[in-house]
């Protein structure tokens, strides 16, 4: 070992978890909260996405390990620089999704007076959100063996920050081509995904964005206005939803760890499996799991209570009607976050404006009067993908605490400073968005997508047929799903690539697993290891380009 490199910057040396609260970390979580805060509301404003930051706040933790002052080294530890990604990514899509862009729904909608409560409900939701995946994440229906590629590509670029070497060299020059491929337009995020995820669910994914993006040209059809990807969303993920439920009540069988509900050729498996061979289980027991999924439909449900409340739609609602409100906002509010997570651990991309988007339609039809419905839309709309990106970042800390010689212990503390991280990121998020949300929607700096909200609740459904093209689509979607299983996500990451239609990634998803395919068959034995790094680099890359995108 180096004189330059202190003791801590072995992946397993530290016999206790690094916490949050140790006044370095915490001084420097705060600040790049902040920042991550910014960030994600300009981008939610200019580009109407939000990037994931959690690779570029690793390495923003990387080179303040880097200075050689006092207390300042002590951030060459892997699971420090863990943490500090985990808040800085969670400030972000907090900051951006789960809170400015439901505020713009009521702003775009009419009702600024509406603003601030709406603030006060989404702040529950976001919070429920993430106590549901803390819950359920290393359980079956959430497993850590789980694809969540961003996550994977997080620990590879703080593992090879933190060795060196060849792994660093590979990461390095895969980043440096993400990087070069984004800023000439292509999704290299969607490569760099294929090297990683499932490849059954990937196909489908592919095969999704492929049909969205010619079916227009090709076929001439408009798959939008059919309400195709919309219907085959509901049926899906009606059934992934089942689905996951009866993973978590079936009785587990020893031995049988993680073959119900894992991807079977993910590549961070293959990686990372105990001497026996058998991958490690996440250590979230299926009760522990069953129990914090009933709790947050009751939190969500009690949230909308109080939604409705402080909004003001208890006194414009019978009592009847405010009921049923409140129990469709809940319960709308828990299926939105488990769908998003679903297509989050399998493909790394999740289509949660699209989803919030379905459940707007289903409260039009229902005949749900237009403010309820806007305000409904903007609770949704705050669950997901802060559920999502904590999923991201758990994989991350799960693959950097593997092997540590106290095992349960030492993951189990690890995810507990990682939720203590993101709740501070959630804190620098939330007092970001109150102190500038007047000046972002007075300057006309409003998220895109809460504009289609709203106009879309304004303007209503005119063609009485949409219900029935809904329901349609669903019976194909429905099946598709319980074809490939809970462990394929096939009928949900169909769904996902029609919903999120970006144009060539179809093609770069299926071009990058046929490499992947012929380099295995070459290779053979330590090939996905070698293929999950290159993908690895290839999504750090595109996440550092979609980021430094926010300066010009």
């Amino acid at each position: 070992m180096s004189a330059a490199t202190p003791p801590d910057s072995d992946l397993h040396h530290e016999a206790r978890h690094p916490r949050v609260f140790e006044p370095v970390v915490f001084l420097t979580t705060a600040a790049l909260s902040v920042l991550g805060a910014l960030i994600g509301m300009h981008m939610i404003t200019t580009l109407g996405v939000t990037a994931n930051t959690s690779i570029v706040g690793a390495l923003l933790a990387m080179l303040i390990g880097r200075i050689s002052l006092g207390k300042l080294r002590s951030m060459r530890s892997p699971h420090r620089q863990n943490l500090v990604q985990s808040a800085v990514s969670s400030a972000t899509f907090a900051a951006a999704n789960s809170l400015l862009t439901p505020m713009a729904v009521l702003f775009a909608f009419g009702r600024t007076d509406l603003v601030w409560p709406m603030l006060g409900g989404v702040i529950l939701a976001l919070f429920i959100d993430a106590f549901v995946l803390y819950r359920m994440f290393g359980s079956r229906a959430l497993p850590a063996e789980g694809a969540w590629p961003p996550g994977v590509a997080a620990a590879e670029t703080i593992k090879a920050g933190d060795k060196g070497g060849r792994r660093a060299m590979v990461l390095g020059g895969a980043g440096v081509m993400g990087l070069a491929g984004s800023w000439f337009g292509l999704p290299m995020s969607a490569a760099g995904v294929a090297f990683i995820g499932n490849a059954w669910a990937l196909g489908m994914f592919g095969t999704g964005l492929l049909v969205a993006q010619y079916a227009p040209s090709v076929l001439g059809i408009d798959l939008d206005a059919m309400y195709l990807p919309h219907g085959l969303m509901i049926g899906a993920g009606l059934v992934a939803l089942v689905q996951a439920a009866m993973v978590l009540l079936k009785r587990h069988r020893p031995g049988a760890a993680a073959t119900d509900a894992t991807t079977d050729i993910s590549a961070s498996t293959a990686a990372d499996t105990t001497p026996s061979g058998e991958p490690e289980t996440g250590f979230t027991d299926d009760a522990v799991a069953r129990r914090g999924l009933f709790t947050g439909l009751v939190l969500f449900i009690g949230g909308a209570l109080v939604l409705g409340l402080i909004s003001g739609l208890a006194a414009e609602m019978s009592l009847l009607a405010l009921v049923g409100w409140v129990i469709f906002a809940g319960v709308a509010a828990l299926v939105h976050e488990i769908i998003v997570g679903l297509a989050a651990m399998h493909a790394g991309w999740f289509p949660a404006f699209a989803v919030t988007l379905i459940f707007l339609i289903f409260g039009l039809l229902l005949g749900v009067p237009a403010l309820p419905l806007a305000v409904l839309t903007g609770y949704c709309a705050a669950t997901g993908p802060a559920f999502a990106d904590m999923g991201y970042d758990f994989k991350t800390g799960w693959l950097l605490r593997k092997g540590h010689p106290t095992g349960r212990v030492f993951e189990l503390a690890g995810r507990r400073q990682q939720y203590l991280a993101a709740m501070l990121g959630f804190a620098a998020a939330i007092a970001i968005v109150a102190l500038l949300w007047q000046t972002y929607f007075e300057a006309g700096d409003v998220p895109p997508v809460a504009t289609v909200y709203a106009t879309t609740i304004l303007e209503g459904l005119s063609d009485p047929d949409v219900l029935m093209s809904l329901l349609t689509w669903a019976i194909p979607g429905a099946i598709i799903q319980l074809i490939g299983g809970s462990r394929r996500q096939l009928g949900v990451l169909l769904a996902t690539g029609l919903l999120v239609a970006t144009a060539n990634a179809g093609w770069i998803v299926f071009g990058a697993l046929a490499i992947r395919f012929v380099y295995t068959r070459i290779r053979g034995e330590g090939a996905d290891n070698e293929m999950a790094l290159v993908g690895a680099g290839l999504i750090a890359g595109d996440a550092i380009a979609a980021t430094s995108k926010v300066v010009n």
